[in-house]
């Protein structure tokens, strides 16, 4: 045993560091970049730790590989909800990352309030975990030399793809969620082609260091290094990266355990979960004390979540004054109802969640008219399609197509009035949430469930 130097784990030896770290081609290029003095943070020096290492990295890692790809095919899914086939997703043109296309279901009611609700929630999850991981590899963001070979450079640069993905993805995506558009592009291209970026970097990523960090977890085991106290922590052994080692050459003295670590790490995320699960389980509410614009928007049944309210589509108070729906499409023409005629059709109700893309969502009891009778209606009672346009005259959101089975579904609705999901009084639809009525499709994202309903083009081809 050594007795000098940084302390080892009782049982092993102390690896000495190789001389010279090994040059891949062109080794006369790595080797003069590697002799260039540098000052902090490029020198292994400045990072000194004694946590650090490549079990704490994978311990994090392994976290990430079960999250991330949940994050990432619930990302993927919430596009296909929106409809590219009809050109109604953003961004529209894809090029040749276009997704398999197909018509988004209507049951479960609550398949959007899910996969939406695990994108956000498990997204948010996971960001201590992710800065946790950002740290503890750390040194070797800023190795010198930054390269070694021609390999270690492909490396590096999938590196930058994940961990600038992930950083663009998570600071958008938050900001998304909470309503500050201050970075000032579209929020739904950017965030699409950030998370290409970032999903080629992770898949790259994965495929190198997935045999290190199952090694590494194999040979340190989890009772290696959690049972040990703030005293006995000492750094893992060396690896054989010299120059690019997560382990410090210099440790400092441990202020913390692995363990206390860990245990911070999965307490800050424990903590992100129970103030985020409100934003989708009715019940926790009153747990989402960080919901963006407050947390009251109306009375009675018409109190949940508004995120554009009439001032802001332009929507007039007397928007209902002398209002008359508009159907298109059947073989006689033009049909208009007026309110009252719509309230003197056959009302339907369903209990239905709305959830939008920013992951809140919450259930409500709806009555209207179902869209297959107004199709009938119409005189197209098989339609393909159905384009709604909305009272508003401008937003990316005023007119969209649903799909044939979105409008049959039995309780697709044009609804009147809304209710809590308890069977409760119903109210009319307050003119935030869309009077004189409003379109309410299940599993469908809430923008797409159109407020203000000005007319309906039921399409049969």
């Amino acid at each position: 045993m050594t007795t000098t130097g940084a302390p080892v784990a009782p049982g092993e030896d102390d690896a000495p560091a190789p001389s010279e770290p090994r040059y891949g081609f062109p080794q006369a290029l790595w080797r003069g970049m590697g002799r260039i003095p540098v000052p902090p943070p490029l020198t292994p020096r400045t990072w000194r730790s004694p946590l650090r290492g490549r079990w704490l990295t994978s311990v994090f890692g392994v976290v990430l590989l079960v999250g991330l790809p949940i994050v990432i095919l619930t990302g993927l899914l919430s596009y296909i909800a929106y409809g590219p086939q009809f050109g109604q997703a953003i961004p529209g043109d894809v090029g040749f990352l276009r997704l398999p296309l197909f018509d988004w279901p209507t049951s479960p009611s609550w398949l959007y309030r899910l996969t939406q609700g695990l994108h956000v929630g498990i997204g948010l999850v996971l960001v201590p975990v992710i800065l946790a991981k950002l740290w503890s590899v750390v040194p070797k963001l800023f190795a010198w030399p930054p390269v070694r070979s021609i390999a270690q450079l492909l490396e590096r640069i999938s590196l930058l793809a994940l961990v600038g993905g992930i950083l663009f993805e998570l600071v958008t995506g938050i900001m998304n969620v909470q309503y500050d558009y201050s970075f000032g592009f579209d929020f739904y291209t950017a965030h699409y082609w950030g998370a290409w970026v970032f999903i080629g970097g992770f898949v790259a990523h994965v495929a190198i260091k997935l045999p290190t960090m199952v090694r590494s977890l194999r040979t340190g085991g989890p009772g290696r290094w959690l049972h040990d106290t703030t005293a006995e922590t000492v750094p893992e052994p060396l690896d054989d990266e010299p120059g690019h080692s997560l382990v410090a050459t210099d440790p400092s003295p441990p202020t913390m355990s692995r363990r206390t670590l860990l245990g911070t790490v999965a307490g800050g995320s424990a903590l992100v979960g129970v103030l985020t699960i409100g934003t989708t389980v009715d019940a926790l509410r009153p747990l989402a004390v960080l919901s963006p614009r407050g947390r009251s928007y109306g009375t009675g049944p018409n109190d949940f979540q508004v995120n554009r309210t009439a001032f802001g589509a332009g929507i007039a108070p007397t928007v209902g004054d002398g209002y008359a729906l508009v159907l298109r499409g059947g073989p006689a023409g033009e049909v208009r109802l007026d309110r009252a005629a719509l309230a003197g059709m056959p009302q339907h109700t369903a209990t239905l969640p709305i959830a939008c893309v920013e992951g809140w969502s919450e259930t409500r009891t709806w009555s209207g008219v179902r869209l297959r009778d107004l199709a009938a209606l119409a005189g197209v009672p098989e339609p393909a399609n159905a384009f709604v346009q909305s009272l508003e005259r401008a937003g990316p959101f005023a007119r969209v197509t649903l799909q044939g089975n979105q409008v049959l579904d039995p309780d697709a609705l044009l609804a009147l009035r809304v209710g809590d999901d308890d069977g409760g009084p119903m109210a009319d639809l307050s003119l935030d949430h869309g009077f004189p009525a409003r379109v309410i499709v299940p599993a469908l994202p809430g923008v797409h469930n159109t407020k203000w309903v000005g007319a309906i083009d039921f399409r049969s081809a």
